[in-house]
């Protein structure tokens, strides 16, 4: 880190190791002292028509965005050359990956969003975290978007991999090396910070349900449900409903 500014060093590494520091102890207090709270706080009851519709394109979305940050940042470009795979294949790869990814994320946020404020009810029920969390999601939505469509797929492109990735690495060796984010597109380097910023938030909102997601459901039995069958007509001098035995 020798020659980088104190605010450099004060974003890329202060910054990152205490939003891991507030992301760990924040879930062990939320769960001590808020078991209760740790929901997704489902407004369903108040409409579930647009909720369909927009949480499964949302989640699938974000499923997708993440494990394309994961292989992106997590694998090292010397392994997948050593897989054999040149840096223009998993480029094509991830840019398509990650547009696919950002269209479902964005229209199902999108639908989520203005459910949130076209219906009184729901936005009535909206909580101070939501408030918080929502414009947050779209700001490192949106600016992932430019990224990965406007920066590499219409523009001329950028290959984080030997930057930012090996400086995200070295924050959980202990050991980040801020040369290579500082030299990112000012972009990328907004994004990171807001995203640090989201996973310090992230214990604290509805989004620890997230650990919670019945994935046991996957393994569990058929429950069969049987329709139940119209009352039939009383035959005359039937007694129906509790009959006293053995007193009258």
């Amino acid at each position: 880190m020798s020659g980088a500014a104190w605010w450099q060093i004060f974003v890329f590494v202060a910054i990152p190791y205490v939003a891991l520091s507030v992301f760990v102890v924040g879930h062990i207090w939320r769960y001590r002292f808020d078991r209760f709270g740790w929901t997704s706080h489902s407004s369903q009851i108040y409409e579930s028509r647009w909720l369909r519709v927009g949480a499964p394109m949302f989640h699938l979305g974000v499923f997708l965005a993440i494990m394309g940050h994961a292989l992106g940042i997590l694998v090292p470009e010397s392994l997948t050359e050593w897989l054999g795979i040149s840096e223009s294949e998993y480029s094509l790869v991830a840019v398509t990956g990650g547009t696919i990814a950002v269209v479902l994320v964005v229209v199902g946020l999108g639908i989520l969003s203005l459910r949130r404020l076209a219906d009184p009810r729901v936005r009535n029920a909206t909580s101070d975290s939501d408030k918080f969390l929502f414009p947050l999601m779209w700001l490192v939505i949106l600016l992932g978007m430019a990224e990965t469509v406007g920066y590499n797929l219409l523009g001329p492109g950028y290959n984080y991999r030997p930057t930012i990735a090996e400086w995200y690495r070295g924050i959980f060796t202990f050991s980040p090396d801020v040369s290579g984010v500082t030299t990112a597109p000012i972009l990328y380097q907004v994004h990171v910070s807001l995203a640090w910023l989201f996973i310090a938030a992230f214990p604290f909102t509805r989004l620890v349900h997230a650990w919670s997601a019945p994935v046991w459901y996957l393994t569990r039995p058929y429950v069969i449900y049987r329709r139940r069958r119209s009352t039939p007509v009383p035959v005359p001098g039937e007694t129906r409903g509790w009959v006293t035995i053995g007193r009258r």
